[in-house]
């Protein structure tokens, strides 16, 4: 099925899972890569490239992927304590909030000189100025920017213990339902 049904995930929504979960902490480590290059390296350039278009296709994906589950049944969760209900809801909720954070930061750094953002060479996100649109944009957005990329990967691994929890603690389906088994 390529819709959810209130008992499992459908295979767009199973997609869209595992693809941000492969990007989200690959743009993580080529981050945390690319600010140790030194100017001769020949990723110098390049990887800051890659960094910003995959950032912008992750917050687009994460844009379609919400609408998508609000466009869809809701996926009853699994009878659970009150603190896990509203656990999930919450680190969802923050890994969203941290997505659209880091988008956001991201953008203000790249666009502080008045440059837009080449994604994939396909289309350009322009600047929202042909200059900064605060002092020290670059390097305040910059600040921002790495406080919440390891928040965000904190907020992952917890989501991962949980569904890790669930699946051989709880041994529930939590863990299959999100690999599209009913």
């Amino acid at each position: 099925m390529f819709t959810n049904s209130t008992q499992g995930y459908g295979l767009i929504s199973v997609l869209f899972h595992w693809l941000l979960a492969l990007l989200i902490p690959g743009l993580f480590a080529l981050g945390v890569w690319m600010v140790e290059l030194d100017y001769y390296s020949e990723w110098y350039h390049r990887a800051p490239a890659i960094h910003k278009a995959v950032g912008v296709s992750v917050v687009g994906l994460m844009i379609l992927r919400w609408i998508w589950l609000r466009l869809n049944p809701r996926v009853l969760p699994l009878m659970h304590a009150d603190w896990e209900h509203l656990a999930a809801k919450t680190v969802h909720a923050l890994l969203y909030l941290g997505v659209l954070l880091l988008g956001t930061s991201g953008y203000l750094i790249a666009t502080a000189e008045g440059q837009g953002v080449k994604v994939f060479d396909v289309f350009e996100v322009p600047p929202l100025s042909a200059e900064a649109l605060f002092e020290r944009q670059a390097d305040l957005a910059g600040e921002i920017h790495v406080y919440v990329a390891y928040g965000l990967m904190a907020l992952v691994v917890l989501h991962v213990a949980g569904a890790l929890k669930h699946h051989f603690i709880d041994r529930d389906a939590t863990l299959r339902r999100m690999l599209g088994k009913r």
